[in-house]
């Protein structure tokens, strides 16, 4: 047990003593404001945070989403089209296209799909 504990406390004070000699030594500057800042989407964080964001931006990443979901749920129809009835699999997989492609035709003739600045 003593043992244990003396190899703790040097392991301890031999990682205290790395960690200062590495903040010592290292070449980051604190006074750097700009390289310190987080950068996210182009927005500055020291300003008000309610800024106003495009809705461009979102609906356009709805859509991805939504698409990008249907690729995953598409893919292993084609696995399960072998084993199971491939009638009933085809009916399906049309239904489900034809319901994605429906919400493409609404968000294009709500105008979600024109960029306007």
């Amino acid at each position: 047990m003593k043992m244990l504990m003396f190899m703790m406390t040097i392991l301890s004070i031999l990682m205290l003593t790395l960690t200062l000699i590495l903040n010592l030594t290292s070449k980051k500057s604190i006074i750097d404001r700009e390289k310190s800042s987080p950068f996210e989407c182009g927005f500055d964080p020291k300003n008000c945070s309610r800024l106003p964001f495009s809705l461009q931006f979102f609906l356009i990443a709805i859509i991805f989403l939504i698409f990008d979901i249907e690729i995953a749920l598409l893919l292993p129809l084609i696995t399960i089209m072998k084993i199971s009835n491939p009638m009933m699999m085809m009916t399906t997989s049309l239904i489900f296209i034809l319901i994605l492609l429906l919400g493409l035709y609404h968000e294009w003739k709500q105008g979600a799909l024109n960029w306007s600045y």
